[in-house]
């Protein structure tokens, strides 16, 4: 497969949700792209998607949640939207919704990326420009994790026990 298609899937797997670029930058760094290309792609497909989300994600989900057919999907990723605002919001009263919103995307965890942490902002109607500049710092942070333990794994570094022999 040609390069340039590589970097093209791996653009296009970083807007995927729950998958995103804790999926891509290991996909992208396993296939022997460049790592530091490969990161800054993936973080830009992470972002593409966000403005959106905030903007219509919610709208959409209400909207279908009350279709007569298929409108459990929509219900359920209503829910996990509230329950992750409920999440922030817990988080927030310790740290500032701001730092809550970075590590909850920011930490790469399944069901912790840019589409939950906006879903739940806008459901919780925080400032548009602050949850952007949040989840891109989480982006980040998710980015530089994801890309640091994938470089570990690929020169053989697969536990904390590989560091010492």
């Amino acid at each position: 497969m040609p390069t340039i298609i590589k970097y093209i899937l791996i653009f296009f797997v970083s807007m995927v949700p729950i998958i995103e670029l804790r999926g891509a930058v290991p996909i992208g760094i396993a296939w022997g792209l460049n790592e530091y290309v490969t990161l800054a792609i993936c973080i830009v497909g992470n972002m593409v998607p966000v403005p959106f989300i905030y903007l219509f994600a919610r709208k959409i989900l209400e909207w279908g949640s009350k279709l007569k057919h298929g409108s459990g999907l929509f219900k359920w990723i209503l829910q996990k939207g509230e329950k992750a605002g409920k999440k922030l919001t817990a988080n927030s009263k310790k740290s500032g919704a701001f730092i809550a919103l970075m590590l909850f995307v920011g930490i790469p965890l399944p069901g912790t990326g840019a589409w939950t942490g906006t879903l739940a902002a806008s459901m919780l109607d925080f400032n548009p420009k602050k949850t952007s500049i949040a989840v891109m710092c989480g982006v980040l942070m998710a980015g530089t994790i994801m890309f640091v333990i994938s470089l570990l794994a690929k020169v053989g570094i697969t536990s904390i026990f590989d560091l010492f022999h």
